[in-house]
């Protein structure tokens, strides 16, 4: 039987307004595996971000249950914030420090010790091919470079699930193939990583488990295989328009990378 890293629960978001309440996740449940990547789709208004800031911390919900390890961890913000890391769509880094300056920041505020921020960042500089900028301003990055330096900063206090909000957006091919490369050598490493993303087939070639959410509410999870069974489709491409009625379709190129 699989080992889950996480499971939520019932998880429910309601907003109040001056016309009355609105429901933004409808009482969702699912699991992620340990070890596995796994791919969470939706339109845009899906309710698919809500839950994320949900799940990460970021935003408490109205009710529902986050289990991590096995662990009732809801309502623990410390807990799960230390076996997690989050890297945003949008560029959160500070641009007037260093690629160091970042890291070291980061580390000190989940209670590292220099010393150790100051090996785990030699370690993944290099392994992003960051360490001869390390000490260039951020604001100076490219795109592409930018992005290596979130995820590095996202894994510097070892967390055991890694969350990836469209991580290739806006980038070419090139380093689309290059973060896919990193991003897989950290989870045959054994980091959990948690993928939203508008290109399916990056959810096709490396998803283990797939749940698409649509108005706030789950409409399906599991394997792609199954999905494709499920809705008599022979692309995950067709499972979405099948399952979400065309909504919300999104024009992009696919993301061109091999598994």
């Amino acid at each position: 039987m699989a080992e889950h890293v996480l499971e939520v629960r019932d998880l429910r978001k309601q907003y109040r307004t001056k016309n009355g309440a609105v429901d933004a996740v409808k009482g969702i449940s699912f699991n992620v595996e340990k070890g596995e990547v796994f791919g969470f789709l939706g339109a845009n208004g899906a309710g698919k971000s809500t839950t994320i800031n949900m799940v990460t911390t970021q935003l408490l919900p109205t009710s529902g249950q986050f289990i991590y390890d096995g662990q009732d961890l809801t309502g623990d913000v410390a807990s799960i914030r230390r076996r997690i890391g989050v890297v945003a769509q949008h560029n959160n880094l500070e641009r007037s420090l260093t690629a160091e300056e970042n890291l070291y920041y980061h580390g000190r505020y989940f209670g590292m010790d220099p010393k150790t921020i100051r090996e785990r960042s030699e370690e993944l500089l290099n392994k992003f091919g960051l360490w001869d900028r390390r000490k260039d301003f951020v604001k100076s990055y490219s795109g592409g470079m930018a992005q290596r330096l979130k995820i590095a900063r996202a894994m510097l206090h070892e967390p055991e699930i890694l969350f990836l909000d469209e991580p290739t957006t806006g980038l070419d091919p090139n380093y689309r193939n290059i973060l896919w490369d990193q991003m897989l050598k950290m989870n045959r490493e054994g980091t959990t990583i948690f993928l939203t993303t508008h290109y399916m087939e990056e959810v096709e070639n490396f998803c283990r488990h797939v749940a698409i959410m649509k108005k706030g509410e789950m409409l399906a999870y599991g394997t792609v295989k199954e999905l494709e069974e499920k809705t008599g489709t022979s692309s995950l491409n067709d499972v979405f328009l099948v399952l979400t009625n065309r909504d919300g379709v999104d024009e992009r190129t696919s993301a061109n990378v091999e598994a």
